[in-house]
């Protein structure tokens, strides 16, 4: 190799990466950047949508589609399961801000991307199996049954809000408190979150079906 080609190859510049532009889909809530998390379970990570523009309020656009809710960031999907039932119902501007609140108390404890700590804990509460029944004339009989991918979100998301609502009830914790407690537990597979609970509560009755 001559001089002159030794040069041409110092001399190449390294690509320029570019920075997250704020509530373009790139950062949700305008601080966290969603493009680094990861999931470490490759049959929900497809279905796991974190982008989010500006606000995570959709306005029910995806609601009649076919597999709209694909299409839904989990931000805004767990968002609304804290508006199922209780005193949160139809406050999504709390219930917003509640869980952004809990993403800032996650980053400042652990100075990671809440964002991880989140997927995680939903990766941990999604069951794989669960239970179907099959009827033989006056006898319904309890089978097990594999879980699609988007159904072991819908149920991971419900659970994991479940739980963060239900920490608040006779209590003075807050809703931000209760998520942060849910979430925390859940990402680190602990059995006492509500939602890790119910996915080996639903696993275990699954394997004694099949």
């Amino acid at each position: 190799m001559s001089e002159d080609e030794m040069v041409e190859e110092t001399s190449e510049e390294p690509p320029v990466v570019e920075a997250p532009i704020r509530g373009i889909g790139t950062l949700v809530f305008g601080k966290w950047d969603a493009t680094e998390v990861t999931c470490t379970d490759p049959g929900i990570s497809p279905y796991i949508n974190l982008q989010t523009v500006g606000v995570p309020h959709s306005g029910g656009r995806h609601a009649n589609a076919w597999f709209g809710k694909s299409k839904l960031s989990i931000v805004e999907r767990f968002i609304n399961g804290l508006m199922r039932s209780g005193k949160y119902t139809g406050k999504k501007l709390a219930a917003a801000k509640a869980f952004e609140d809990a993403l800032d108390r996650i980053a400042d404890r652990d100075d990671t991307n809440p964002l991880q700590t989140f997927v995680d804990a939903v990766a941990n509460s999604a069951p794989m199996e669960e239970i179907t029944y099959i009827k033989f004339g006056a006898v319904r009989q309890p089978k097990a049954a594999d879980s699609a991918p988007s159904r072991r979100i819908d149920v991971a998301i419900r659970n994991l809000a479940k739980g963060s609502t239900q920490a608040t009830r006779k209590s003075t914790k807050t809703l931000t408190q209760g998520i942060v407690n849910e979430i925390s537990k859940a990402a680190s597979a602990d059995v006492t979150s509500f939602a890790v609970g119910k996915k080996e509560e639903v696993e275990r009755i699954a394997a004694a079906a099949r």
